[in-house]
């Protein structure tokens, strides 16, 4: 019914528009900034409503499909959606497979056309998220243990898939010693535990860390300080 609904308005406003230099009403309804935006292979499509649509009281539909294949395939649960995004985490599973998205909008002046992504590879695109980091002192010591990023994916096990199935991630390791206000790096390499060696004794000290991915020459933001007090 509501694609009934789309086509006619569609015809109808080619119709009323037909003069000559006049903008197609359907042009004007369609969805604008159709794009991806991907956060640790969570891969949601985004959009803005059309030059002509000022309310929210339009329709949305969305399609996708993987570089290749010739059919588009609905998005059930944003095939007549009100919201400005739609979910495609599990439909673009493959992180190394190039995607498209695209959108068309349904209201009571029409139907509009379709707005398309530009080609959307998860891998390339993804940003990465902070490592989660626990501190634990030692002597004079602290110990850090680092935690890639976990992705929306399961093994057959059911287990949380790792960022570092996808990638060759580096660690940069920055302490804060409250004593001296300063920050010094402290380690850049593939190791997940790290030892931090010569506090000053009686002082605090805190511990961020950033993910790097060599490769591509991209980085995380730095991940929440971890502190410990004066032993």
């Amino acid at each position: 019914m509501l694609l009934e609904h789309c086509f006619l308005g569609f015809f109808l406003s080619l119709f009323l528009t037909s003069g000559v230099g006049t903008q197609p009403a359907s042009d004007s309804l369609k969805p604008q900034r159709v794009r991806f935006q991907s956060r640790n292979f969570h891969n949601v499509l985004l959009w803005q409503p059309g030059r002509a649509l000022a309310s929210n009281g339009s329709i949305y539909f969305v399609q996708y499909k993987m570089y290749g294949e010739r059919e588009w395939k609905n998005k059930v649960e944003c095939w007549g959606t009100q919201e400005l995004f739609c979910d495609l985490t599990k439909e673009t599973s493959e992180p190394q497979e190039p995607y498209y998205g695209r959108v068309r909008t349904a209201s009571a002046g029409g139907c509009s056309g379709w707005s398309m992504t530009q080609r959307f590879i998860p891998w390339w695109e993804t940003k990465i998220e902070p490592p989660v980091i626990n501190i634990t002192r030692v002597n004079g010591s602290l110990l850090v243990v680092l935690h890639a990023p976990d992705l929306p994916y399961r093994n057959q096990k059911r287990k949380t898939i790792s960022m570092e199935n996808y990638y060759e991630l580096e660690y940069r390791v920055f302490i804060i010693k409250n004593s001296l206000k300063m920050e010094q790096q402290v380690y850049e390499g593939p190791r997940r535990v790290v030892e931090v060696e010569a506090l000053v004794p009686h002082s605090g000290a805190c511990v961020v860390a950033e993910v790097y991915i060599r490769r591509l020459d991209r980085g995380s933001p730095r991940s929440a300080k971890r502190c410990v007090g004066a032993a």
